[in-house]
């Protein structure tokens, strides 16, 4: 008789810092990018952009391009036909929106520097960048509108003539009764803040390429592209193509941070002149371009009103938002800032709720989704008013925001704007980040500098926040007007061999995916890490799918892949009790193997099982050969994730110049299936949102020209202007996924902003500054303090509307 050995037992790969499956092939060159596609006779795309902010075209000509060298074809919109389509807007926020025509190339205006006018085909890039000179174009000037107060006067020039106004919409929401907790109010305190324009900046610009595949008609579309699937579904609606013809692939895609969540135009002019011309087409978008026309994120104009009691007890908000849309509305554009609207109220208690905002069109370049779209909006607004409330109090803001933040036995709450937090603990996390700020002694010695009128000043700044993360709820998305839903799908399979494949709609670029889907999978199946490969990016092999953005990888697509790899062990469990005759309800499934409850040396392992599904010489009735399963997932609602950030800033009041000191964030975002991972998430949202709040800004002059159009003049942080983090976790499980697991894709970007610009702030409060308009460069801060000093260290004066600046209220009930 074989004696029987216990298997032994198997590590869990969820919450193990495993090294990134995917990296060896980034860091060895093996990579795939979009332009390094190369297809048997392909062209290049080069597109003409306007050189001005407003005008109307009177003539557009490409004939002479035709002449020029190496040139196969060029195009005006006329040319095109009923070809030049619309880029569709998918959320329509209001019923009386204004959405006006998106053509690919404009045939009767030119409504911002780059927007498009012509294209040539050519055989090579340069060919065709070449003839786009000699493309004769008349232009007859309009005036442009830039800002968006001057957009919404009634003698403002109009971006689109024949919708009548600038305004695109007005959307309002509220929670509570905003008058009645204003009237009980001690104070009512009102902050004007500015969320600069930013551009994305991904790593690797956008690029295209279209292949005419078949003789049905079948086309091949390359993309460096977020979300494939959407944008299989939106050339269908564009181009009339039926959608199964229709192939989207992305492969290794440099970032994106929003600006690949997108239908470009380009990507439809390559599809239509693609097939037009039946050859591949590619089109690889400059640096310059990329700053110029890829759609810009933030550009808001934020008025925040507290209603308050003495001791600092918040009662009431009121947001009144001012969003640009700029020129024209892609696929999000009005609902960005709307996602923001159930986010300003935090992490805060309150009674009442009062939320407003209008889009508005000007010549600029379209915004878009940026990372945290709406939510860093919303914690920058919220986080800086407490601390500048804290400051008029004469309260330390930690004390501040502990009389009126959500204790952690309240959880699950419900907030004002309606959403129902599951979990949290603001107290702990928040604890903890003091301790490793050492926040006692750095007061301590900010006041000693102070005494002693040091040049270079200590500043202390705070943000505790949360967010909505995994954009899914299909039902909420649909009150709230967005025409898709969030749902997501995986399959999992088990090969003949043992082989596992984990087929996700969801598509990374660069957030890891491959590895913590595989940790996922491996736990779920009892398999090694190694065995399982992941499949994405793909239409043809991945056909159903909603994407990447929204910090919703993990806690939906990831649950997918949960509850797809738990269907493949119910159905192997069916498998194994038949080959051991056992009922199925007498098994139980460990480190991968079945075995008889009480019996543990009669088992089968998930592979052997696979392989006898595969041959089908002795399966069940009624179970059919193959080990795999799908799963759909539509969450009932998001996961909230938080935490506490603090920042301690050096300002050289002499010369302006901030350096960050020390920076400490603690967040919480449940469960943690990669830490690794999710150190490198969070240290990539802190560098973009310091950006935000210490270098980057995008300028247009008074024609409407942008200044900072190249990384000479637009400020991306490199490694050297940042400090080095000190990060931590505590862990409070979301309730609503098997994992317990929340987002953090986002969660740097959207807490560390506000934490800067407070610090520097704080640092600046004795010379009567209270607002530095982002972002603070050393020479803002250095303005600041010579107005203030100028002013004899007064504030801004009470009453004014200048953003920037502030009014309190301190009449009983909030009177004026």
């Amino acid at each position: 008789m074989t004696e029987t050995v216990e298997r032994p037992a198997r590590e869990n790969a969820v919450g193990q810092p495993l090294r990134r499956k995917e990296d060896a092939r980034l860091v060895t060159g093996r990579t795939n990018w979009t332009d390094n596609i190369v297809l048997p006779g392909m062209l290049h795309m080069a597109v003409l952009r306007s050189p001005m902010a407003h005008a109307r075209i009177t003539r557009v000509d490409v004939s002479p391009a035709l002449a020029r060298p190496g040139v196969v074809a060029a195009y005006s919109g006329a040319d095109l036909g009923d070809a030049n389509g619309s880029i569709p807007c998918v959320w329509p926020v209001t019923d009386d929106i204004v959405m006006p025509p998106h053509r690919c190339l404009a045939t009767d205006e030119v409504r911002y520097v780059g927007d498009a006018v012509a294209v040539v085909i050519a055989g090579n890039r340069y060919e065709a960048a070449d003839a786009l000179e000699a493309i004769e174009v008349d232009y007859e000037p309009l005036p442009p509108v830039l800002e968006m107060p001057a957009a919404l006067q009634d003698d403002s020039p109009l971006v689109h003539s024949e919708s009548g106004t600038n305004k695109c919409y007005t959307w309002e929401f509220a929670g509570g009764d905003y008058e009645a907790a204003k009237a009980k109010a001690d104070r009512v305190f009102t902050r004007h803040y500015v969320n600069q324009r930013l551009i994305p900046m991904a790593m690797e610009p956008r690029a295209v390429v279209a292949n005419p595949t078949g003789p049905g008609g079948e086309i091949t579309l390359w993309s460096a592209t977020q979300i494939p699937h959407v944008l299989r579904l939106l050339l269908a609606l564009v181009t009339g193509i039926p959608e199964n013809r229709i192939r989207v692939i992305a492969p290794d895609v440099g970032g994106g941070f929003g600006s690949k969540l997108q239908l470009y135009r380009e990507e439809v002019l390559a599809v239509v002149i693609a097939n037009r011309l039946g050859r591949p087409l590619k089109w690889t978008e400059s640096r310059s371009e990329n700053a110029q026309v890829t759609h810009h994120g933030r550009d808001q104009l934020q008025e925040i009103e507290l209603a308050v009691t003495n001791e600092g007890k918040i009662l009431g908000l009121r947001v009144d938002l001012t969003a640009n849309m700029g020129a024209y509305l892609h696929i999000i554009t009005p609902g960005v800032p709307i996602l923001g609207a159930f986010m300003f109220n935090s992490i805060y208690k309150m009674e009442g709720y009062s939320f407003s905002c209008t889009g508005v069109f000007t010549n600029t370049t379209p915004t878009d989704a940026y990372r945290g779209a709406g939510r860093p909006e919303a914690t920058f607004a919220i986080e800086r008013i407490m601390d500048d409330l804290a400051a008029e109090l004469g309260v330390d803001p930690i004390e501040l925001r502990r009389r009126n933040w959500i204790k952690h036995e309240e959880f699950p709450y419900t907030t004002i704007s309606g959403l129902e937090y599951d979990s949290g603990n603001y107290e702990a996390a928040t604890e903890r980040a003091l301790e490793l700020l050492g926040y006692d002694e750095l007061r301590r010695e900010q006041q000693e500098r102070r005494d002693r009128n040091d040049p270079v000043q200590l500043g202390i700044g705070v943000s505790t926040f949360t967010e909505m993360c995994g954009l899914a709820p299909s039902r909420l998305l649909g009150s709230l007007k967005y025409v898709a839903g969030g749902w997501e799908h995986a399959t999992v399979r088990v090969l003949a061999t043992g082989a596992v494949e984990v087929v996700t709609g969801s598509t990374p670029h660069g957030q890891g995916h491959v590895t913590a889907w595989s940790q996922i999978a491996a736990d779920a199946l009892g398999v090694d890490v190694d065995a399982v490969q992941v499949i994405h990016g793909d239409t043809g092999t991945s056909p159903y799918g909603m994407d990447t953005y929204g910090s919703r990888s993990l806690v939906v697509g990831g649950m997918a892949v949960v509850a797809a790899a738990e269907r493949v062990v119910e159905k192997a469990k069916l498998v194994a009790a038949h080959l051991l005759e056992a009922d199925p309800g007498d098994l139980e499934y460990k480190d991968g193997a079945f075995s008889v409850k009480g019996s543990p040396g009669s088992s089968k392992t998930i592979q052997e099982v696979a392989f006898e599904a595969f041959t089908a010489h002795n399966l069940p009735d009624g179970v059919e050969p193959t080990l795999q399963a799908n799963s759909t997932i539509d969450p009932a609602t998001f996961s909230y994730p938080h935490g506490t950030h603090l920042c301690a800033i050096d300002i050289d009041t002499e010369t302006g110049m901030a350096k960050i000191r020390k920076y400490v964030c603690v967040d919480d975002i449940g469960k943690v299936v990669n830490p690794m991972i999710v150190e490198g998430q969070i240290h990539g949202g802190l560098a973009q949102g310091i950006a935000q709040a210490l270098y980057e800004e995008v300028v247009y002059d008074a024609e409407g020209n942008l200044v900072t159009g190249s990384l000479v003049d637009y400020l991306v942080p490199a490694a050297p202007d940042l400090p080095s983090f000190v990060t931590d976790r505590t862990e409070t499980p979301s309730t609503t996924n098997p994992l317990g697991v929340k987002g953090v894709g986002e969660a740097g970007t959207i807490a560390s902003t506000p934490a800067v610009v407070n610090a520097v702030v704080d640092a600046l409060r004795p010379f009567g500054v209270d607002d530095i308009r982002m972002a603070c460069t050393p020479e803002r801060v250095w303005r600041a303090i010579n107005d203030a000093k100028s002013r004899g260290g007064e504030r801004v004066a009470e009453g004014t509307v200048a953003y920037g600046g502030a009014t309190t209220d301190s009449t009983a009930g909030g009177a004026s």
